[in-house]
């Protein structure tokens, strides 16, 4: 079919139509994954447009997925960080949800504390199991939307529901109408999509949820659950590894609205960032994501790296309070006594701190140099240079001068002192790392010998 598209203001071709390929043996993808060898990356070079939704924010998963791999957050924990996800979001409310379970009286104690606190952003939503028990759980909180699995691979419609494609489609229906009945809005967790036929079950599915949608009035999401970290941003990658081509496919062919479609995304493959930007970058209004990346096996989508993310794609952090990024890991760890690796991006112990004696050197003529960004201004962490056996004269003149709001140069009496009983300690055989105190000292006591020589 032929149609005239008010979005491109060209003829389109139209498919309208997408059976259900109601398959006898599952498709389970051997030419890409055959188990025995790391999955495969094929091209068929397709390359769908870049279709930046006009609004993009963030929802968060912390209190679900982010308590699957550790041990769980007290409520007082949660609490707290829920209100850092509510200082962090800023006035427009970029991070418009948080996710929680319902099942034990911790969850629900939780829930109601940050509910009590009145905040618009992030709204509460909850996950559950589709039972009828849960959907009154949720319905006697007053949660306005829950999350609810709907496995969309044949690994987990044939192997884990032991059903057909048909079967588990009605059956999921089923639930979502049940949901829609209590007044709840659904959010389908298509979990698994990227080992799923996607014209043949995915799209299909989708299609029939906005059919459901329409009939009840009432928004039904769907979240593109990437849950072994398969996806990819290759241009011209095939179906179903192809991030662009996901969700490129649900906005065009299922016709579901970007404001509706959601890309969750793990790390198995270090590539959760790239994968939730371009899930942006092609549709998705919302990526899903956890405070530090904790999550299931390697992680979720760290929510503090898609901030920094939408600061580059829209060029403005819309009021979003970058500071708090900081307030939270310094929460986990003094806190939750929780260990932050120290190379981790925009909250590692060492992300913005330089050893090489050649970097000290250029950092002491503009910071710019060696500094990704005015870290002290985004995220409240000043560059910071470690002095060890392999700084040099800049390195300690530097983290001098610092210290003491001076402006010696490198060649000056006092940083050539301060480093030579830095070269003595070693050369006598110190392996400790020289403490800030030690150095403060030595500093001091450098300046007080050249005022005294004066």
């Amino acid at each position: 079919m032929i149609e005239f598209s008010d979005k491109t203001n060209l003829l389109e071709r139209q498919e309208s139509i997408f059976p259900l390929d109601d398959v006898k043996e599952p498709n389970l993808y051997r030419n890409l994954y055959s188990y025995t060898d790391v999955p495969k990356v094929a091209f068929n070079h397709r390359i769908v447009p870049i279709e930046m939704p006009k609004e993009i924010w963030v929802t968060d998963t912390t209190f679900r997925d982010g308590q699957q791999s550790r041990e769980p957050y007290s409520v007082e924990q949660i609490t707290h960080l829920f209100d850092l996800l509510h200082k962090l979001s800023g006035p427009k409310g970029i991070i418009r949800q948080s996710e929680f379970f319902v099942y034990s009286q911790k969850d629900q104690q939780a829930i109601y504390k940050c509910m009590e606190k009145g905040y618009e952003f992030p709204e509460v939503t909850c996950w559950i199991r589709a039972t009828e028990k849960d959907f009154d759980i949720v319905k006697s909180i007053g949660i306005k939307e829950t999350g609810i699995l709907v496995s969309c691979s044949d690994y987990h419609i044939f192997h884990k529901l032991n059903m057909s494609r048909s079967q588990a489609l009605n059956h999921y229906l089923g639930i979502i109408k049940k949901c829609l009945d209590y007044g709840i809005r659904p959010r389908c967790h298509f979990e698994d999509i990227t080992r799923a036929d996607f014209y043949g079950f995915v799209v299909p599915f989708a299609r029939e949820l906005m059919r459901l949608m329409d009939e009840a009035k009432m928004p039904v999401k769907i979240r593109a659950c990437d849950t072994m970290g398969y996806g990819v941003t290759y241009p011209g990658a095939v179906l179903p590894r192809s991030v662009p081509g996901i969700i490129y496919g649900l906005h065009h062919y299922a016709k579901v609205p970007s404001g509706l479609l959601e890309w969750h995304g793990h790390n198995d493959f270090y590539k959760a960032v790239s994968n939730a930007s371009y899930a942006w970058l092609f549709g998705a209004s919302s990526v899903n994501c956890s405070l530090l990346g904790i999550g299931e096996r390697t992680g979720n989508t760290p929510l503090e790296a898609m901030v920094i993310e939408y600061g580059q794609l829209r060029g403005t952090f819309d009021g979003m309070d970058t500071t708090v990024i900081t307030e939270i890991a310094d929460y986990y760890k003094n806190e939750i006594k929780y260990d932050i690796p120290l190379m981790t991006p925009f909250i590692g112990e060492n992300f913005n701190v330089t050893r090489a004696g050649i970097h000290a050197d250029g950092i002491l003529k503009n910071e710019e140099i060696y500094n990704i960004f005015d870290t002290d201004k985004i995220l409240n962490r000043p560059l910071e240079i470690a002095i060890s056996k392999t700084s040099g004269l800049a390195g300690v003149a530097y983290w001098v001068n610092k210290y003491l709001n001076a402006s010696y140069d490198k060649n000056h009496d006092v940083i050539k002192h301060v480093k030579g009983w830095i070269d003595n300690e070693y050369e006598s055989g110190r392996e400790l790392s020289i403490s800030n105190d030690e150095l403060s000292r030595v500093a001091i006591e450098a300046v007080e010998i050249h005022d005294k020589d004066k």
